[in-house]
């Protein structure tokens, strides 16, 4: 498991716009999973699933965003999980490091 967090100061649409394109122009295997948002008040919270096929060692793994908003307060947490191989020790072969790295490197 790989895991990046961040609070800035920011525009909320405009982070998700920048995360979502730059995740989905990362490469034709990454894939939107599914998506949910939610609004309370003055506080926007989007939360996104992707996941991804690595030719590489023959595996998935998956992205799972959360971006936290309240005015331009902006909290994103962005976990990758899976990319391991193995049935008993899960073997990791830096497949969930790789789709966090795109969300850390956009900061």
């Amino acid at each position: 498991m790989a895991k990046y967090e961040k609070s800035m100061i920011g525009e909320f649409e405009k982070v998700i716009t920048q995360l979502q394109d730059d995740i989905e122009n990362r490469g034709i295997s990454i894939n939107l999973v599914d998506e949910s948002n939610y609004t309370s008040g003055d506080t926007q919270i989007a939360v996104r699933v992707y996941d991804k096929y690595f030719m590489r060692n023959g595996n998935r793994a998956s992205l799972s965003l959360t971006v936290v908003g309240n005015g331009n307060n902006i909290f994103i947490s962005a976990i990758g999980a899976g990319g391991g191989k193995g049935v008993i020790f899960n073997f990791s072969l830096g497949a969930e490091d790789d789709l966090v790295w795109i969300v850390e490197k956009m900061h």
